[in-house]
């Protein structure tokens, strides 16, 4: 079955403001123009939870957030989305050595292996990106 062509979509203003100050425009607009009948809903969900309730919340600021989230997809094995949060990481403060930190923090409380995989990803997305701001 293939998805119906793209639908108009209901996206919480200031939970698309942060996604793409976090994640990059680019990024979050290739992923609304992706959109159809299948991944609207997951759009909007995400925009609006995640980004417009979650992200948008006074008591952590957005390094403290990013250290948590790279820490909960470490946990899960969310190799995906660990590498765009790695690559949105100097977005929102952390240097390259304090990621290092929180991934070898992951592996005394995530397990080993799974930090040996988070730190494979880790090389691949330094690898590949210049140094941000808070490298």
């Amino acid at each position: 079955m293939t998805p119906l062509p793209d639908p108009a979509l209901d996206l919480d203003p200031a939970g698309l403001a942060v996604r793409r100050e976090v994640l990059g425009a680019d990024h979050v607009d290739a992923a609304l123009a992706g959109a159809d009948s299948t991944t609207a809903g997951f759009q909007e969900l995400i925009t609006k939870y995640a980004w417009g309730h979650i992200w948008t919340r006074p008591g952590l600021d957005r390094r403290t957030r990013s250290v948590v989230t790279i820490t909960a997809l470490v946990a899960h094995g969310h190799h995906a989305e660990l590498e765009l949060h790695l690559r949105a990481a100097s977005r929102t403060g952390l240097s390259r050595a304090e990621i290092v930190e929180v991934l070898l923090q992951t592996a005394v409380y995530c397990g080993v292996p799974a930090a040996n995989s988070a730190f494979s990803v880790a090389r691949r997305v330094f690898a590949e990106d210049p140094p941000g701001p808070a490298a």
